[in-house]
This record gives structure tokens, sequence and C-alpha cells, in this order.
């Protein structure tokens, strides 16, 4: 495979990502508030984040959570992934998750995205 092939598949790869992250947020802006407020809006799988690199830490008020850092993983995917949190306002108060995640997630600070282990199946 050409290298002009393999950026063609590159760059449709990300312009239906960025597509399918316009979707998602037009469907969220026509979801009922409740459904908001329940966040049981979520479409991506967790695979997007799961792929990231992590790295354990602990804090006195967090516990245990991890995070992933821009500088050590692939940019693509670090871009999707937080793009994702950033269309959803992700926070430490307001977490990224969906109804079959591991894992909840948010950013904080620049070319960083934590995520902590949901307790139960349970909003963190």
């Amino acid at each position: 495979m050409s290298s002009k092939q393999i950026e063609f598949l590159v760059k449709l790869r990300d312009a239906l990502s960025m597509a399918a992250e316009a979707t998602n947020e037009y469907i969220d802006s026509l979801a009922p508030a409740v459904m908001k407020e329940k966040n049981l809006v979520s479409v991506v799988s967790e695979t997007t984040f799961s792929i990231l690199k992590f790295e354990s830490q602990e804090g006195t008020k967090l516990g245990s959570y991890e995070v992933a850092y821009k500088a050590n993983n692939i940019a693509d995917k670090w871009i999707q992934a937080l793009n994702i949190l950033r269309s959803s306002n992700a926070t430490i108060q307001n977490r990224y998750y969906g109804q079959s995640y591991q894992f909840s997630y948010w950013i904080y600070g620049e070319d960083k995205i934590y995520r902590q282990k949901l307790k139960g199946g349970t909003k963190p």
C-alpha cells in the first residue's frame, strides 16, 4: 500500500470521526432534559478511551485514578478522545461514561485525560 493510500485512509477516518462527533452533539441537543440529567446519551465505545496509555496515580481526595498524557499517546487517538470529552464538557464533577463503561473520564488542565474505575456501575 502506498503512502498516498495510507494518507487518504487516515484523512477519511478522521473526517468520519469528526462527522460522528458532530452527529452525537446534534443528537444530544435533541435529547430530552431527563436523558441528559441521567447521562444516558453515550454512543461512543469505551474502546476510544481504553486504547490510550494511562498511568496509575493516587490522590488523597480522589483515591486511585489514572492519567493519560498527550506526549505518551498516538496523536490522532488522543485528539479523538479529547474532542469527545470537550464536546461533552467532561469535568471531574460531570464525568463522561456510558452504560457499559468500566471507567468514567474527564479532562482537567492541558494535555491530560483522567479516568477512574466506576464503583458497581454507578454514577461517580
